[in-house]
Order: structure tokens, then C-alpha cells, then sequence
């Protein structure tokens, strides 16, 4: 499954994402939503306002979800 964190610099729930992914060995695309106008649409049209944005598989959530990021391990 291929998942993709959709990031912003300075961002605490984005660093808190990316540490829990990665102390569980999951790799993840990490993409800077203030670079990359096209990914800022995608979150848009995910309907989130805010980052990190988590895209797993079928699955997405916005914010630091421990308990979404513990179901990908």
C-alpha cells in the first residue's frame, strides 16, 4: 500500500505523523503542500483545511492519528 503524507514546514502534527510512521518502520512519500500547488488541490478536494494530510491506500485522515497510523503497521 503506498502512503503519502501531505506536509507543511513548521507543522507539529506533521512531524508527530512522520516520527510515529517511521518508529514503526512504514515507509511513507512525504510531500510539502506549500511547493506543490497540484497536492494542495488534492487535500482540498479531500475536503481538509489543515496538515498533515494522510493518504493510505483508500483510506485519508487529516491531524497527528496515532490510532489510524497503529491499523497500518
Amino acid at each position: 500500500m503506498s502512503i503519502t503524507v501531505y506536509s507543511k514546514p513548521a507543522c507539529v502534527q506533521c512531524t508527530a505523523t512522520t516520527r510515529a510512521l517511521s518508529a514503526r518502520g512504514i515507509e511513507y512519500d512525504l510531500i510539502d503542500l506549500t511547493e506543490d500547488k497540484a497536492a494542495m488541490d488534492l487535500v482540498t478536494e479531500l475536503g481538509y483545511r489543515q496538515a498533515p494530510v494522510v493518504v493510505a491506500g483508500d483510506e485519508h485522515w487529516a491531524g497527528f492519528r496515532p490510532d489510524m497510523i497503529s491499523r497500518l503497521s
